[in-house]
């Protein structure tokens, strides 16, 4: 059985900028342990001889072809800017550097 202590859930949450409650932190330290000792489960199963699956759909690739299209030239797309620099949008920081 894998454990996760509150210490790492609360660390989880604050690189994620995530505030949480105490009941949060207690529900999500049973949910993440549950999760990772479920994998743990599924990591100790025999599959020799099985194949590598991406899907279990019989899919084929439905991606379009890339197509060279006319777009907006680079002042077009600036025009509406609130902010420019450097011939690029500049927009505020919304991360702080940890």
């Amino acid at each position: 059985m894998v454990k996760i202590t509150d210490v790492e859930v609360e660390k989880i949450a604050r690189l994620s900028q995530l505030e949480l409650t105490s009941e949060e932190k207690r529900m999500f330290t049973q949910q993440l342990s549950d999760i990772l000792t479920f994998a743990q489960h599924l990591a100790q199963v025999n599959t020799d001889g099985v194949p590598p699956t991406i899907s279990v759909l019989d899919l084929v690739n439905v991606w379009r072809d890339d197509e060279v299209k006319e777009w907006l030239s680079r002042e077009e797309a600036l025009a509406e800017a609130a902010v420019v620099e450097d011939g690029c949008f500049k927009v505020p920081r919304i991360m702080d550097e940890e």
